[in-house]
């Protein structure tokens, strides 16, 4: 393939800007101007790409791909702004597709005019004799009716380590599940029919590609799961390519030990992903101070820190990465000293914290003493940034969402969305880290606007950095010879066009391996 007629942002360590490439079987055979490739090089496929902007694959290092996957078969509740509107949400989603359990996802009661938990008595009322599971936006929290309850054996008397049930003045559970207690429930819903599960998966393939998107990092899977998207690569229907984080479990992480690393040409299995704390929104996320809305409590550690620095021990002697989910500062403390313990000081083990919410301003140093890559999701700022300060209060909330000082510590960062947490749209993810704003363009001169990323930096974050947070700079992340054809095709230059005007660009075309898995029509 000759791609020409093109402003290629080859983002090399030059930052050479190119105007068209040759590629064969897949990979970058030259990059230079228009004259020099279309002189040497003669293809029957001959893209010319009418003035736009070429840049490296745009990579989400932190995402839920298959869980936004089975979403996709699930109730959605995204954007509800009450408990009434899931309600009507749900009903809508059982008239369309009925079936034996009643999931569905994305409901945030801080979106509420009523800032609570609902509780489950009109689910019961509603659905006496059906299963009802709806989980939190951020999935660290869950709300049953009697039924899911009854079946999953909960009671008010149940007891989690990491979690919580919430019960009334009587004792009697709410239906809200917190953290491992809403993990308890989850092991009870039976999973969706083998082709729907596979439907959906080439459905989130297509929305993903349709964004420019070429690899993501899932944040937590299990061996089977891993070895079906293994599978469907291998049959070709799997395009995307996958860095899988598997999920932090004894028998995980025996497995990651005897088969890891796996490195093939779309799927990378080298990372362990293990949970410290909650989230924020939940008051799952662990702190070093109680919260500044309800006093007294620090949130819960979800790790058991004698296995976890076991964990730590044995994937370190073999070469592999930890990733660990910290919201809370009081997580990240821990996990940055139990990182420091084993990893001694500065090293190229490429450890990371994952979401480095909260942090306490002694522990930003840690980051660069030992090395841990900041894996950080910029919406997640503009999401949280209307009630963010009700947990943490005035002082607490200027050291979170600090992304400015987590990136000068090592000067680089992995940037990601952890959908479908929040929106795939990687405009979104760009817009949030440079102007600090929601996609209204709220608020207008940004939210704590001294923690804002430099355009290059953020889209970095998703192409040179990526890569290299995830063991993939020698063969992605930049646009140069030898490396793979993984390319993001744009009407516009990020770079240059003004930061307001960012969510109105187009993705024009996604090309992973030289094969274009995406192509905007003209009439589009």
């Amino acid at each position: 393939m000759v791609i020409h007629n093109a402003t290629i942002l080859t983002m090399d360590p030059s930052g050479t800007i190119a105007q068209a490439m040759a590629v064969k079987d897949g990979k970058i055979v030259e990059v230079g101007a228009d004259r020099q490739i279309l002189n040497k090089y003669a293809s029957p496929q001959r893209v010319d790409a009418m003035g736009g902007v070429l840049v490296p694959g745009l990579m989400d290092c932190h995402a839920h791909f298959v869980g936004y996957a089975d979403g996709l078969l699930e109730a959605d509740l995204v954007g509800t702004d009450s408990w009434d509107e899931v309600l009507d949400q749900l009903i809508l989603h059982v008239q369309q597709r009925p079936s034996e359990w009643i999931i569905g996802r994305g409901w945030d009661q801080n979106d509420w005019e009523l800032a609570e938990f609902p509780t489950r008595q009109q689910l019961d009322s509603l659905f006496p004799n059906q299963p009802v599971v709806l989980q939190r936006i951020d999935g660290h929290a869950v709300i049953a009716n009697r039924q899911a309850l009854e079946i999953a054996g909960i009671t008010g008397e149940s007891q989690f380590e990491g979690g919580e049930v919430v019960c009334d003045s009587n004792g009697e559970p709410t239906g809200v599940l917190i953290d491992v207690a809403s993990e308890a429930m989850f092991a009870a819903i039976p999973i969706h029919d083998a082709q729907m599960r596979v439907d959906a998966i080439l459905e989130a393939q297509r929305n993903l590609f349709e964004r420019g998107i070429t690899s993501v990092g899932d944040a937590g899977l299990n061996p089977p799961e891993i070895r079906r998207l293994e599978m469907l690569q291998d049959s070709g229907l799997l395009k995307l390519r996958i860095s899988a984080m598997v999920s932090a479990t004894d028998s995980n992480l025996q497995w990651l030990l005897d088969h890891g690393p796996i490195k093939k040409e779309r799927l990378n299995v080298r990372s362990m992903k293990f949970y410290m704390d909650g989230s924020l929104g939940s008051r799952g996320a662990v702190l070093l101070d109680p919260y500044s809305d309800r006093p007294e409590w620090h949130g819960f550690k979800i790790q058991d820190l004698n296995w976890f620095k076991g964990a730590l021990a044995a994937l370190e002697s073999k070469g592999l990465q930890a990733a660990t989910h910290c919201i809370g500062d009081s997580a990240v403390r821990t996990v940055l000293k139990c990182y420091g313990e084993v990893l001694g000081g500065t090293n190229d083990s490429r450890w990371r914290i994952e979401h480095a919410q909260v942090v306490a301003k002694a522990d930003f140093p840690l980051f660069r003493k030992y090395t841990i890559i900041p894996s950080v999701q910029p919406t997640h700022a503009t999401s949280d940034m209307y009630w963010a300060g009700e947990r943490l209060g005035r002082n607490r909330i200027r050291r979170a969402y600090a992304y400015k000082e987590l990136l000068e510590q090592l000067g680089m960062m992995a940037l990601g969305t952890d959908f479908p947490v929040e929106d795939i749209d990687p405009r979104k993810t760009f817009y949030a880290a440079v102007a600090r704003k929601d996609a209204s363009g709220f608020p207008k001169d940004g939210y704590q606007p001294e923690n804002a990323i430099s355009k290059e930096a953020a889209l970095k974050g998703m192409t040179q950095w990526g890569a290299l947070a995830q063991f993939q700079e020698a063969e992605l992340g930049t646009l140069e010879v030898g490396k793979w054809a993984d390319m993001t095709w744009m009407d516009r230059n990020w770079l240059n066009v003004d930061i307001e005007d960012v969510l109105e660009t187009k993705i024009k075309g996604t090309c992973i391996a030289g094969e274009w898995v995406y192509l905007k029509s003209r009439e589009q």
